[in-house]
């Protein structure tokens, strides 16, 4: 899908509150754990990441409010999993350019380049 250029002001603010949501460190991480495609429970992903239930609730929250995670309640249990694929295909390319920049970075540092 082509975006429109200029970008309407509500569309660029919906983009960056969607950067917003997924540009915290707790966040990606949680989305991380999700990765294979399972569900967890708060409890699962408290363990995991380790941290309290309470804050990785918090976390949970934005990302499902977002549309990135999706939810599902079992009693008294909240599943989550990835409702939104693309965002990995985001983090990649982030990643791939951080990659790109320490290897620059390592090649000036390898010569002595200050």
């Amino acid at each position: 899908m082509l975006l429109p250029h200029p970008l309407p002001e509500d569309l660029a603010e919906l983009i960056a509150r969607r950067f917003r949501v997924i540009g915290e460190p707790m966040r990606i991480r949680l989305l991380d754990r999700l990765r294979d495609g399972g569900e967890a429970t708060v409890t699962d992903l408290a363990d995991a990441v380790g941290a309290s239930q309470q804050n990785v609730s918090k976390h949970l929250v934005l990302l499902a409010d977002a549309g990135i995670l999706a939810r599902r309640k079992e009693g008294t249990h909240v599943h989550y999993r990835i409702a939104e694929e693309g965002v990995f295909a985001l983090c990649e390319q982030v990643c791939g350019s951080l990659q790109e920049q320490l290897r620059a970075l390592d090649g000036l540092i390898g010569r002595g380049v200050r």
